[in-house]
């Protein structure tokens, strides 16, 4: 394969990269690579919508890092799963989709990102989506939606009354024109199985002759000629390879390893690389730079109803939930963990909603190490994640050995405002555990208690115990210029040639809710910018 060259290279087959590669093989004429460094999702567990409480700590599956100490996290270390898979991470999330806010894409626009606005990316989710509610099918693109609230436990009502209670609208879908309030959350799953990008836009192109994708490969870095991006050099079965690109090579990775490659590749602060002995091509300091991700503090209650915990809290439940599963696709299995969720406002005097409020009807403990454990008794949770932080952190090789993992340095809660959002939204959580709803099926609140804490045991609350809602992005975020940024507005990297970046490193700054949704959208208006400059 050496010196083999295409039109485009695509590095990572995950939420961008499916994307990607459908999109620029449409056309007959040109060539494609996609290069993924993890294997096949046909996997039993990929497919069941409730099966990524397995692949969540599975190393077949997942690039299973972890952080560094987290000064705001109390120096804690954190587990953040990334999907090494076809698919990447939309094949190992828990398949929740939302578009983001409104204001969340003005954002973009301000920070450098011109044509970016929402009326824009507005256009572009609708032309992908296609939501299914029961028998009625609304929009055909090809990113199935689904209402899967009659799959639901019924126990999820009390979440809905409580929320009434609390003020907040019940929305029937947040993608469309409410965009506050709770709803029954909509997923990325089609006839009970996930629907990844992988399903949606990578399998129906892998038909064409044009398109050649190559898995269980690791990019080591990529060619640089002249200043211009001439092609990646990857590791296959223990030998070296070299492809060539003739027109684009695409980083796809994530916002964990596009930067890694880049960095590799001396194109990154050249401090980092004059310090791993990597020459530099070409000095851009914000790579790795700009880091953000949600975080969220889930509190648990013991019930005085069924939940989930009844059935998947104990063997006997598990298996005649998956005999059921595999008979009909329909049972607790064939509905994500997260099934009411929603965004809200901290204060009533702002504009446009700042906290994501999530309503599990089950309650479980995601250890250190990335196992999940149910409780057998009745339960269920109440979470809170701030959908707009302003702290930044970073991401940098390690050493020049691409198989090494590089430093995932977070910074959290590193601003005053941060902080006092944390406060504001833990405030939420202990009223909305005080509605009378929320009181009626609550037999006990597990440890800590929050309902007593004042603003400054509430912070120490959530630098103990947040965790990571699994939403990296911005490192390799789009800007006005080499300053302040990677990426031009049109993805391409600042003072370099045929070399994008597309996935949610390109993000300005994190989406108000969950990231997939988002990083589909980037990638869909990614190809056609792509073949405008074609």
């Amino acid at each position: 394969m050496n010196e083999s060259a295409f039109h485009y290279i695509i590095v990572g087959a995950g939420s961008a990269g499916c994307v990607l590669a459908n999109r620029l093989s449409e056309n007959p004429r040109h060539k494609v690579l996609l290069i993924e460094a993890g294997g096949s999702d046909a996997r039993f567990w990929i497919k069941v919508p409730l099966g990524y409480a397995k692949t969540f700590a599975d190393h077949a599956v997942n690039w299973s890092y972890m952080t560094q100490p987290d000064p705001g996290l109390n120096g804690r270390q954190a587990y953040w799963p990334r999907g090494r898979v076809i698919g990447g991470s939309s094949s190992i999330n828990a398949m929740a989709y939302l578009r983001g806010l409104p204001h969340d894409f003005d954002d973009w626009e301000r920070a450098g990102a011109t044509g970016w606005n929402w009326e824009i990316v507005r256009k572009t989710y609708e032309a992908l989506e296609c939501h299914v509610e029961g028998a009625i099918q609304k929009g055909g693109g090809p990113l199935v939606v689904s209402d899967v609230g009659d799959g639901m436990h019924p126990f999820v009502q009390n979440f809905l009354v409580a929320a009434r209670e609390m003020g907040w609208n019940v929305a029937r879908n947040l993608n469309g024109e409410e965009a506050e309030g709770l709803m029954r959350m909509r997923s990325t799953v089609r006839n009970g199985r996930r629907w990844s990008a992988a399903d949606a836009f990578l399998r129906p192109a892998t038909k064409r002759s044009n398109l050649r994708v190559i898995s269980r490969a690791l990019v080591e870095k990529l060619i640089i000629q002249n200043g211009r991006a001439a092609g990646v050099q990857f590791r296959l079965g223990g030998v070296q390879h070299i492809v060539r690109a003739n027109k684009e090579v695409i980083l796809s990775a994530g916002a964990i390893n596009s930067p890694q490659i880049l960095q590799l590749s001396g194109i990154g602060p050249a401090a980092l690389l004059q310090a791993h002995c990597i020459p530099v091509l070409h000095d851009l300091p914000e790579v790795g730079k700009g880091l953000q991700d949600h975080l969220a503090v889930s509190q648990y209650y013991r019930a005085t109803e069924p939940t989930l915990n009844n059935i998947l809290g104990n063997g006997l439940g598990r298996m005649l939930a998956g005999v059921r599963y595999i008979l009909t696709r329909k049972g607790p299995l064939s509905v994500p963990v997260n099934q009411i969720s929603g965004y809200v406002r901290s204060s009533p005097e702002l504009e446009v909603p700042d906290v994501q409020v999530y309503c599990n009807p089950m309650s479980y403990i995601t250890h250190a190490s990335g196992a999940v454990g149910v409780d057998p008794a009745p339960g269920f949770l109440l979470c809170v994640q701030p959908s707009r932080p302003t702290s930044r952190g970073q991401v940098t090789i390690a050493s020049t050995n691409p198989e090494a993992p590089p430093l995932i340095q977070p910074n959290s809660l590193s601003t005053n405002e941060d902080c006092e959002t944390v406060i504001k939204a833990s405030r939420l959580l202990q009223q909305l555990a005080q509605t009378s709803a929320i009181r009626a099926v609550t037999k006990a609140r597990l440890q800590p208690d929050i309902s007593t804490m004042d603003d400054a045991a509430l912070l120490e609350n959530f630098r103990n115990r947040a965790g990571t809602v699994f939403h990296p992005s911005c490192t390799c975020r789009m800007g006005h210029d080499a300053r302040d940024s990677v990426l031009d507005a049109r993805l391409r990297v600042h003072g370099m040639e045929g070399l994008r970046v597309v996935d949610a490193s390109a993000f300005p700054n994190v989406t108000s809710g969950n990231t997939n949704g988002p990083t589909i959208m980037l990638a869909t208006r990614a190809a056609e910018l792509i073949l405008q400059d074609a």
